[in-house]
């Protein structure tokens, strides 16, 4: 029997967040183009969007403090957590359209109202705080944000973190109302429903093995029918490779110059799960400290209350760890077999570089159950440890480029876009703030890829992204008449709803 062959327009390898998004915003532009997803795994949002993986919770740069840093004068710069608040409301505004439309048929099935909340102890620190919330605190984005250095105010913010703490060291606290928690696994999976409702064809247990561009200057995606066991050969004239930790060697098979001298590190992560209710009854927000010394990024420790399978849970974390994994469901030999003669010298490069923080993985990978404890009782003093589990959490894979001001082998602690110069095929690589900024991330795609298209796209983008090409914090008044719309659209605000 021959091999199956097919053509289509656009081709996405993913089943996650990026994908989701991006064949749904072209489905409304393009509803004409035939699109076909491949998958690996059984169904959607299954791996790095899968909600215990921790696909992002809403990441809006109102509590996590490295997305702020003290210049050497002392003062804040804010323009990396006004970024990645302004991309947050573009996400947010699509959503709204998706439930105006009833593509979404109720909101809280994903996203719910959840105050965000800094946290830190000690003078510097607490100076530090007051600070950034001085500098956030003028931006129209960050209109609402509450300071407190008042530990019985602070008792009333965050009852379960403050009770029991006897430590005489200044400790202070912001507090955003207006964040939300989200729930992408779920996003992710209602997404889909919908694009399959549509005819979108998607296809899961499809691995993907090989990316090859024909005489035809089209892109032949080679599939290895998992469920059946034969080879399928597929024809696009546009590839979107959103697969995770995955991306990177699909990318690397392209053999598009882009691709060179890129690597990938990967990090594990475990959380802590509570699962006595009347512990997590008594807490309601999302808390960020400061990361430890030496520690990357993506290991900030947070107290998280979640919406999960409709259940209010409450997550402590991450851990971090090492695995030579890119995904959970990955091959211990994925490391080593990124590694290529073009990118060599630049991975060589990072594990020089990069010693500090594989030492802290180590670290990480050897605590003990009572050295997690020490950890969480930071935030919660009278944690118990019969209260709580470990959850083994997701892969993510930072990206490792050269770089102007970073050099040879320079880790990324972000979410990157490669696409080659004609925009035929594009891939995403990274990680957080990644899913909460999925939107942009898409336009930015579809302004590389599609720019012929734009102008007769444009009317239609905005009336689904009504901010789309305008500065949300320069227009406050446009930005007021988003938010308003959004929160009747997406039942933010609605407290008594949102953990029923």
């Amino acid at each position: 029997m021959s091999n199956k062959h097919t053509q289509a327009d656009v081709i996405l390898i993913g089943a996650g967040i990026m994908s989701a998004t991006l064949g749904t915003l072209l489905q409304e532009l393009a509803p004409e183009w035939d699109i076909r997803v491949f998958e690996k795994l059984a169904g959607a949002g299954e791996e790095s969007s899968n909600e215990w993986n921790n696909a992002g919770t809403g990441h809006s740069a109102l509590c996590e403090l490295n997305y702020t840093s003290e210049r050497p004068d002392g003062s804040i710069d804010i323009a990396k957590a006004v970024k990645i608040n302004e991309q947050f409301q573009l996400s947010k505004q699509f959503w709204s359209y998706l439930v105006n439309r009833n593509v979404i048929s109720d909101p809280h099935d994903f996203i719910s109202t959840l105050p965000h909340m800094s946290l830190v102890q000690g003078e510097s620190n607490v100076a530090f705080l007051q600070k950034r919330f001085k500098a956030l605190s003028t931006n129209p984005l960050f209109q609402g944000m509450e300071f407190s250095s008042d530990t019985e105010k602070l008792k009333e913010w965050m009852p379960l973190i403050m009770n029991g703490r006897e430590s005489d060291e200044p400790i202070a606290a912001t507090k955003m109302d207006a964040g939300t928690d989200v729930n992408f696994g779920a996003l992710t999976r209602i997404l889909f429903d919908h694009l399959q409702n549509t005819d979108m064809e998607v296809n899961y247990k499809h691995s993907v093995e090989d990316i090859n561009r024909n005489s035809e200057g089209l892109w032949e995606v080679k599939v290895h029918d998992r469920q059946d066991g034969k080879i399928e050969y597929h024809t696009a004239k546009f590839v979107f490779i959103g697969g995770g930790g995955g991306s990177l060697h699909l990318l690397q098979k392209t053999g598009i110059p882009e691709a060179e001298h890129i690597g990938g590190f990967p990090v594990s992560g475990q959380f802590m799960v509570c699962h006595n209710p009347e512990v997590i009854e008594q807490h309601q927000a999302k808390v960020y400290g400061k990361a430890k010394v030496g520690a990357p990024p993506m290991s900030v420790p947070h107290l998280d209350t979640r919406m999960i399978n409709g259940k209010k849970t409450l997550l402590f974390g991450p851990f971090a760890g090492f695995s030579p994994k890119f995904l959970k469901t990955g091959s211990l030999l994925d490391l080593v077999t990124s590694v290529k003669s073009d990118n060599l010298l630049t991975m060589l490069s990072a594990g020089v570089k990069e010693f500090p923080l594989t030492k802290y993985l180590m670290q990480q990978v050897v605590l003990s159950n009572e050295k997690r404890m020490e950890e969480l009782r930071e935030f919660i003093p009278n944690a118990k440890s019969e209260d709580w589990d470990n959850v083994v959490a997701g892969q993510r894979v930072q990206v490792i480029k050269d770089t102007e001001d970073g050099g040879k082998g320079t880790l990324q602690f972000g979410t990157e876009i490669v696409s080659a110069k004609d925009g035929t095929i594009a891939a995403l690589l990274g990680a957080s703030p990644g899913a909460s900024t999925a939107v942009d991330i898409m336009l930015e795609i579809m302004e590389r890829c599609f720019p012929e298209r734009l102008n007769e796209w444009e009317s239609k983008i905005k009336e689904m992204i009504p901010s789309y090409g305008v500065s949300l914090p320069d227009n406050p008044e446009l930005l007021k008449e988003i938010q308003v719309s959004m929160e009747k659209a997406l039942g933010l605000g609605e407290k008594e709803l949102a953990y029923s």
